[in-house]
């Protein structure tokens, strides 16, 4: 499992965590029932202190992407894909409005914002993604 923290960012670096997480469920690059590392094990990874990760853990778990179990550890629970494809979904359409709602009160027309759009997409279309479309995700 692979994050990346950025602390330059005015993300809060336990949201980066809880968004990262979230992004990997939705993708299905982590699957109900798999074993989260520890609160520890990750902040050693990531070199950031634990209570951070242990914040980030808790807003999942609180928000039903991941439970507890004993013995364990944390695991993403079942129906946690769905729930954070919605998730990624509206908070991606939202971040895409704010932009295009930018351009539009800029001046730009909707064909030169248009224009912006189908030549940023083109250049992404010859990149591979960081994750990989899932089945049940639209094309």
């Amino acid at each position: 499992m692979f994050f990346s923290i950025d602390v330059q960012s005015d993300v809060a670096i336990y949201l980066q965590i809880v968004r990262q997480v979230k992004f990997a469920v939705a993708a299905g690059k982590i699957r109900s029932g798999q074993l989260l590392p520890s609160a520890r094990v990750l902040a050693g990874r990531l070199a950031i202190n634990p209570n951070t990760v242990a914040h980030a853990y808790t807003q999942l778990q609180n928000e039903g992407v991941i439970e507890s179990l004993r013995g364990r550890g944390m695991v993403v629970c079942e129906g946690a894909a769905a729930l954070c494809r919605r998730q990624r979904d509206e908070a991606l359409a939202e971040r895409i409005g704010e932009s295009l709602a930018e351009a539009w009160h800029a001046g730009l027309t909707p064909k030169k914002i248009q224009t912006i759009v189908d030549g940023h997409l083109k250049r992404l279309a010859n990149t591979p993604p960081s994750v990989h479309r899932e089945a049940d995700d639209e094309p």
